[in-house]
């Protein structure tokens, strides 16, 4: 099977090199790290064991051609390019699978794709992009895979077969779009909570942020956690968003979200890719990742006054970046 990546920021490079390791037909479709994986390979550290990879990387996808199963691994900033880079790659038989985080993604995929070349996988992994060319694997790993306009048939499980074998966890689900907002429960709190705080938001008992832009302190995972205020946003929060799905009729478990809480204590302080976007005055993905769901929960009847007032924070935090970057006012 000929795989392509698109998409080689930390979760591309990672899920790209464990197939590649085992021994799977790997491309990737590389921009700003082209130049360092060249000279020094494609570097993966991680606490079950360190590898270096020099795969075929490509600058165009033109020059990959039709693969078999095309894995976007895009940031959703970068959706309006999406098509674009994948065209090239797909023929009648091409699966596309969606690495991408929060909703809406598939949706623009099949605009301009047949749904029924289109899956999902959710990453339930640790990983950071600590310099170019290497990616530094903390923990986890696990995908839950779905078709997006079907019931699983032959072909997820297997492509889920594909992971196996490369030593990655991976699920199967009936049921993708729970599993969508199940991943949510994790990503609003700690993505969005992280680049608050870090803007010097007072959580929920104030609703404005410093006039300045500057960042502050970084605040990873552990530090959220530790801090009786922050803590409860994050339980409220992960509320709002079960609350959201079950309104809509997907069903979730009663203790997800200490199941998840207890899973993010294990973690260590680990920064959310937000925070990171945030720190290096990149756009965040506040479109599919925060905007989308609050829509969806409005839509669906649900009171979301926790998720409102941070999607009101990160969209003004984004309106400062814009700002900054054509020169404009910051007020």
């Amino acid at each position: 099977m000929k795989i392509a990546m698109v998409g080689c920021g930390a979760l591309g490079s990672w899920y790209g090199a464990r197939l590649a390791r085992a021994g799977r037909e790997v491309h990737f479709l590389m921009r700003g790290d082209l130049a360092a994986v060249r000279e020094r390979g494609l570097r993966i550290e991680s606490p079950e064991g360190d590898f270096t990879l020099r795969p075929p990387i490509h600058e165009d996808p033109e020059s990959i051609g039709v693969a078999d199963l095309v894995c976007i691994a895009l940031k959703t900033t970068a959706n309006d390019r999406c098509a674009q880079l994948v065209a090239p790659l797909v023929g009648p038989n091409t699966r596309l699978l969606c690495l991408q985080n929060g909703l809406g993604n598939c949706e623009r995929m099949a605009a301009t794709f047949n749904p029924a070349q289109i899956l999902a996988g959710l990453c339930f992994v640790c990983i950071n992009r600590t310099a170019p060319g290497v990616v530094r694997h903390i923990a986890y790993g696990k995908i839950v895979l779905g078709e997006f306009a079907a019931p699983p048939s032959g072909r997820t499980r297997d492509i889920a077969g594909l992971f196996e074998d490369a030593g990655v966890p991976c699920v199967v689900t009936a049921n993708l779009p729970r599993a969508l907002w199940e991943k949510l429960v994790w990503n609003i709190p700690f993505n969005g909570l992280g680049v608050a705080a870090a803007a010097g938001w007072q959580a929920f008992d104030d609703g404005t942020i410093p006039t300045s832009h500057a960042v502050g302190e970084p605040w990873p995972t552990d530090r959220l956690l530790a801090d009786a205020r922050w803590l409860r946003a994050t339980r409220e929060l992960m509320a709002e968003v079960i609350a959201s799905a079950q309104a809509k009729g997907l069903g979730m478990e009663a203790d997800l979200a200490e199941r998840m809480i207890a899973n993010t204590h294990r973690m260590g302080p680990y920064r959310a890719s937000s925070l990171i976007d945030f720190e290096r005055a990149q756009p965040m993905e506040l479109e599919a990742m925060f905007l989308e769901p609050l829509r969806q929960a409005r839509a669906a009847g649900v009171p979301t006054p926790r998720l409102a007032a941070l999607c009101a924070v990160l969209a003004q935090l984004e309106g400062r970046r814009l700002a900054r970057n054509a020169g404009g006012s910051l007020c």
